[in-house]
């Protein structure tokens, strides 16, 4: 398995969203095949290794924050991981120069100016294309549990948008967003993606932004729905707990079992759209019933359902206390909103930011200079993980 991560690039003195990825990556030049530009030219990409261990991959991925974090901290920058940074300016961000990117912006105008968000793919390796598109049905119903572990959006453009991930509702105006189809095969899926592009509405297959999809070059099914995760521990159980889904509905595919679907995903829609309203603090779908339920009680029937699976591949203590963690704590939404309530909004970014870093955050407060606490945050500290 191997981890995507999309990080907003913030200006530390008045914590808002900059356009300066570009001198995030000109000081990473060393390891410039690791980290990439996005559509917007606030946002930095980071790509992990292929891992088999839980620990490899937490490494992995603190070890780039770490890096990133030392890029833009020279420049008076931080890097955030959040669906969505909460001070941000439209109009203030402009696309990325490249001829890919500045042809979706002429194309989709509003849809694409509006794209200041960020998200965690996550890639399982898969037997075939084949498996992995007859495996999208056993694992779709299973997908918007993992968005409520990830929500880390509630604020648009200094405002509480009474969700916990806004970014689903930026993302869900895309023409290709949204859950996956069901599919005999791969040339199933392949023709149906011709025939999107064949349409014009998309100009090639990496335009597919289902919330889980073969993936376009790799030969794995990717997860597309997270929001980008503060801390690197939710990333490591997203990818502990859709791994394990990944390799039950291939099991299932390849025995010829197929998940049985009647093509009505209207239920999975709704389902992802309470996930992105109520994140871990409300009702989620279970679905297993497709009735409401409290979030833990839904992340808890998933980690009973999984178990076996987790088992083998040495995972189970660690998402379970993973997950007990995550409910424990609230999502990433949930503390934002807290920080803002008990001081305000610059206080909230200051917990995504140490968040991002991996550094314990109790409340720690804007007072006094301005520039003294940017002295503090530059600093940066490696992260500790929470199964050592």
């Amino acid at each position: 398995m191997g981890v995507e991560e999309e990080f907003h690039v913030i200006d530390v003195e008045s914590g808002a969203l900059t356009p300066r990825a570009d001198a995030v990556l000109g000081r990473l030049s060393r390891h410039r095949d690791d980290f990439t530009q996005e559509l917007a030219q606030s946002v930095v990409e980071s790509n992990s290794g292929v891992h088999a261990v839980l620990d490899e991959l937490y490494a992995d991925l603190a070890a780039s924050r770490r890096r990133l974090n030392e890029a833009a901290s020279s420049q008076g920058l931080a890097i955030m991981a959040a669906g969505a940074a909460p001070i941000a300016r439209l109009g203030a961000v402009h696309a990325t120069d490249d001829p890919r990117y500045h042809a979706m912006t002429e194309e989709y105008r509003r849809v694409a100016d509006e794209q200041l968000i960020c998200g965690a793919q996550v890639h399982v390796d898969v037997p075939d294309r084949d498996t992995a598109v007859r495996a999208l049905c056993a694992v779709n119903p299973w997908i918007p549990p993992l968005l409520a572990l990830s929500a880390s959006s509630p604020y648009w453009l200094g405002a509480d948008t009474g969700y916990a991930s806004w970014r689903t509702m930026i993302w869900q105006r895309w023409p290709t967003s949204g859950p996956a189809g069901c599919f005999t095969g791969a040339e199933d899926y392949d023709a149906a993606v011709d025939e999107l592009i064949v349409s014009g509405v998309i100009s090639d297959p990496g335009m597919i932004y289902y919330d889980v999809r073969p993936s376009a070059h790799l030969q794995t099914l990717e997860l597309r729905i997270c929001d980008s995760c503060p801390r690197v521990e939710t990333v490591v159980l997203v990818a502990a707990l859709f791994r394990a889904l990944v390799v039950d509905a291939c099991a299932q595919a390849e025995a010829g079992g197929d998940a049985a679907c009647d093509d009505r995903h209207e239920w999975l829609r709704t389902a992802t759209w309470r996930a992105a309203r109520s994140g871990l603090e409300g009702d989620l779908i279970d679905p297993a019933t497709h009735r409401p339920a409290p979030a833990p009680e839904v992340v808890r029937g998933m980690l009973r359902r999984l178990r076996p699976t987790l088992e083998a591949y040495g995972d189970w203590e660690t998402a379970h206390g993973l997950a007990e963690e995550a409910l424990a704590r609230g999502s990433a939404a949930h503390r934002l909103r807290r920080a803002a309530s008990d001081d305000d909004l610059l206080a909230a970014v200051d917990l995504f930011l140490a968040e991002t870093r991996g550094e314990d955050w109790s409340g720690r407060r804007r007072a006094g200079s301005r520039r003294g606490a940017t002295r503090s945050r530059a600093q940066g500290m490696p992260a500790k993980a929470f199964w050592r």
